[in-house]
């Protein structure tokens, strides 16, 4: 076995488990979990036809690349959703079977090239990012994204040094699971970064269709707005699991950088991961259909609304600027926060220092929890109001 794998950590959910072993929820009262960002709103009726019409294509191997069909309908939606002048369906898109494997994939294909090599991270951070850093051999610098500095990250914090032995850069904006956005000033040091110290900027951007005001910037938008029309050394990552409901499709897309693409697909020829043809089908129907993505936003917004009207009284926490988690600030260990919410009202969040490491001491997920709010609503009200009366009960 590759040694490396001895160093992954376990994952978070695995985490969780073992921390209530033998502990048993409240007995009156059914169990409500907010701890695994999957949706739970039904699924789009388009896409699932549009699935079940499309089963014959099981007859034929799917092209590593994608139909042509597939790669036009997610350039037109990257084109419409970031005001790109052109996006090229043959060299600048390539579909993926959803962002976890594709940011695993690309972490394997980009690192390599130079010596002592860095991947840099925000932290907390989508466990993915960690572990594809662990088996491509590279070292992991972790950037603090906590309270005290807005839940924002300094990239200035990185030496030149740094910058240097640099091969990957992971952005996550929306920011999971603080719901913080990238700004326009960041992108522009980081694009001048890249391309003084050649290393490639990889931004997770799935939860960029659940927002609350306007669409979140990109960084292919931000690309055309700083002056790199060919998003030299950027690839954004995007999928149809938050944005439709769909995360048992598999669905997604990597677009940007047409070099990088380019020995990213032949990695992928090798890799044999291709997306199945009626699920191609699908995923068409499902780029090209903007209403159940609406109606999917304001679905989270009531949900939002209901359960922050009831917790922002009793505990520190805010509306995210997008996604669909809230990272309130306890003033209680994280862990026993857990451990006492699931036993005296059966409702399970994960502890927030489980999505974060320890540097210098500090984990910036302490005193966190990650509550994923993708239940159906009046379950997530339901869940507010007996966090609110845990948080009363034991305040006084």
């Amino acid at each position: 076995m590759n040694p490396s794998i001895a160093a992954l950590h376990p994952y978070p959910f695995q985490k969780l488990a073992d921390l209530l072993a033998g502990t048993k929820p409240a007995a009156d009262k059914s169990l409500i979990k907010l701890t695994i960002g999957e949706p739970q709103h039904a699924a789009p009726t388009l896409v699932l036809n549009a699935l079940r019409d499309s089963l014959t294509g099981v007859s034929s191997y799917p092209a590593t690349k994608g139909s042509l069909a597939l790669r036009e309908a997610i350039a037109n939606w990257a084109k419409r959703r970031f005001a790109l002048p052109e996006l090229n369906p043959e060299t600048q898109v390539i579909p993926v079977t959803g962002t976890r494997e594709a940011l695993f994939a690309i972490t394997q294909a980009v690192v390599g090239k130079k010596a002592n090599p860095l991947v840099i991270s925000p932290n907390p951070f989508y466990q993915i990012y960690e572990g594809a850093t662990i088996l491509a051999n590279a070292e992991l610098k972790l950037l603090p994204c906590s309270a005290a500095n807005g839940y924002q990250i300094d990239y200035r914090a990185v030496t030149d040094a740094e910058w240097a032995r640099c091969e990957l850069l992971f952005v996550c904006s929306p920011n999971n699971p603080t719901g913080s956005i990238t700004s326009l000033d960041d992108y522009r040091y980081l694009l001048e970064k890249a391309q003084e110290f050649d290393f490639t900027i990889a931004a997770d951007e799935c939860y960029s269709e659940i927002y609350f005001d306007a669409p979140p910037l990109g960084l292919l938008d931000a690309c055309i707005q700083l002056g790199n029309p060919t998003f030299k050394q950027c690839l954004i990552f995007q999928s149809l699991s938050k944005r439709s409901n769909l995360p048992g499709l598999r669905s997604g897309f990597v677009a940007g950088d047409a070099q990088l693409l380019e020995g990213f697909l032949l990695y992928r020829t090798y890799h044999g991961c291709a997306m199945p043809p009626h699920h191609q089908d699908a995923s068409i129907v499902a780029w090209n259909d903007e209403a159940h993505v609406a109606e999917n936003r304001a679905i989270y917004q009531r949900k939002f609304d209901q359960v922050l009207a009831l917790l922002e009284p009793v505990m520190k926490v805010s509306k995210p600027e997008a996604g669909f988690y809230l990272w309130p600030e306890l003033d209680m260990d994280d862990e026993a926060f857990c451990i006492k919410l699931y036993e005296e009202e059966g409702v399970l969040v994960l502890p927030g220092s489980y999505l974060g490491r320890s540097v210098d001491g500090h984990n910036p997920g302490k005193n966190h929890v990650r509550m994923a709010l993708v239940a159906e609503e009046q379950e997530c009200v339901e869940a507010a109001q007996r966090i609110r009366n845990f948080i009363i009960r034991h305040q006084s």
